[in-house]
């Protein structure tokens, strides 16, 4: 009975520990709220924050479709349910009216609302923390100038436990932990600044990561490319030469890339194309610049070299593929996968055709797809969709001949790979 009663008294001085520990993880550099509102905001503060907004990308997670800019209501799909987004206008009663500069400071560094509740991550104030408070400021200035717009936040549909402020709780003392960017005296300005928007208001790592079981990004893996949860497409390493690392690429290219949805040899599709058209091709040279030296430094510290995929054998299926390809896609791409200057992509030797994940490629064979229309390529070439017109067998087929031809080496995919796809998009 004795040794019960310890095993129980020991078990429970270890959970008020524990909670404790949470609770100490989760109030760590929280923000004082009780501060004096700021004075009307200047013109050109307003205009900053307006830059900075677009450099967050605010307006595509915060707008739903055919609603209002900033008011929220889009529906965020995640593998634990769906978070709806706030309204960010200055209406009192729903949006951001009733809120000083430093709720909303807290709410980008600390990831809490105005009352203090915890904030779900799909608001991705894991990477905001890093935002100094002068750019903070701006942003609110920035939104306290729209126009007001009544509309109620639609309640999360979240499974449990994770509809719990204690399950999220646990996972920001476990993911999270704030903290304003730091320069590092080593890098010059240019590379701190794209280092800054990259890890900060970009937000890049929330879709160039993998996450675990729990939705959490371990630090080493940022950029390292993942999986996007619930989109099924794949956002490559930043880091990795056989992704999308830039290390050797012109700083010029980089920055046409992120301008205008296109470069030698390379374009933007899916998630990325919208990142584009409402956020990088806005920003100035020279911040286009910075980040370039960025994410051209990113090998030196994080990339993890892979070797190609083994090549598959030929096989009897040769002459079948071959005419698939000639049937359906030699007429943009060419004969030899050398595409098109300008207008479609070279698929022989393009690293977005041979990297491990072939999740992009079925997407763009199913789906099609555009590069997005920016100032620098107004009018993109596209790719139909083929979704309709090709069976799972045949969009395997026609896959596993362009990473095997003109020299790709790469691994085939079979028609479960697009299958699971296919009945992801379905749903």
């Amino acid at each position: 009975m004795k040794t019960g009663m310890k095993f129980l008294l020991g078990a429970g001085v270890l959970a008020v520990v524990a909670l404790a520990g949470v609770w100490l993880l989760n109030v760590r550099d929280e923000v004082n709220v009780n501060t004096p509102v700021a004075l009307a905001p200047s013109d050109s503060l307003i205009a900053r924050g307006a830059y900075l907004a677009t450099a967050g990308n605010c307006i595509s997670c915060h707008t739903a479709r055919g609603g209002q800019q900033y008011a929220g209501g889009l529906g965020i799909q995640t593998p634990f349910g769906t978070v709806f987004t706030s309204n960010l206008t200055p209406d009192a009663n729903t949006g951001i009216g009733s809120w000083s500069s430093a709720h909303f400071w807290r709410a980008m560094h600390n990831g809490r609302s105005k009352s203090g509740r915890l904030l779900y991550p799909a608001f991705p104030y894991t990477s905001y923390t890093q935002v100094t408070r002068e750019d903070s400021d701006a942003m609110f200035a920035f939104l306290r100038s729209l126009p007001a717009v009544n509309q109620p936040n639609l309640p999360n549909t979240l499974r449990f436990p994770f509809n719990s402020q204690a399950a999220l709780a646990v996972w920001r003392a476990l993911y999270f932990k704030p903290g304003v960017f730091e320069p590092d005296s080593q890098r010059t300005a240019e590379w701190n600044r794209g280092a800054y928007l990259v890890t900060g208001l970009g937000h890049c790592s929330a879709c160039h990561s993998t996450r675990d079981a729990l939705g959490g990004i371990n630090d080493s893996m940022a950029l390292a490319g993942g999986l996007i949860p619930m989109q099924n497409w794949y956002a490559p390493s930043l880091a990795s030469p056989h992704e999308a690392g830039v290390a050797d690429w012109r700083r010029e290219d980089i920055v046409s890339l992120l301008k205008n949805g296109v470069a030698p040899g390379a374009s933007v599709t899916g998630p990325m194309a919208e990142v584009v058209l409402r956020s990088t091709q806005h920003l100035s040279a020279q911040d286009l610049l910075a980040m370039a030296d960025y994410l051209k430094a990113l090998p030196a510290a994080k990339a993890t070299l892979e070797p190609l995929a083994p090549a598959v054998a030929r096989t009897a299926n040769t002459e079948k593929n071959t005419k698939l390809y000639e049937q359906h896609c030699a007429q943009c791409h060419g004969s030899q996968g050398q595409g098109v200057p300008n207008a479609y992509p070279p698929l022989a030797g393009n690293r977005a055709v041979t990297m491990a994940s072939t999740a992009n490629l079925v997407q763009m064979v199913l789906n099609g797809g555009f590069s997005p229309a920016t100032a620098g390529n107004p009018r993109p070439f596209g790719m139909p969709p083929f979704v309709l017109v090709l069976s799972d067998s045949e969009v395997a087929d026609v896959i596993t001949h362009i990473r095997t031809a003109w020299g790709n080496q790469a691994s085939s995919i079979t028609p479960m790979d697009v299958s699971r796809i296919r009945a992801n998009q379905a749903h």
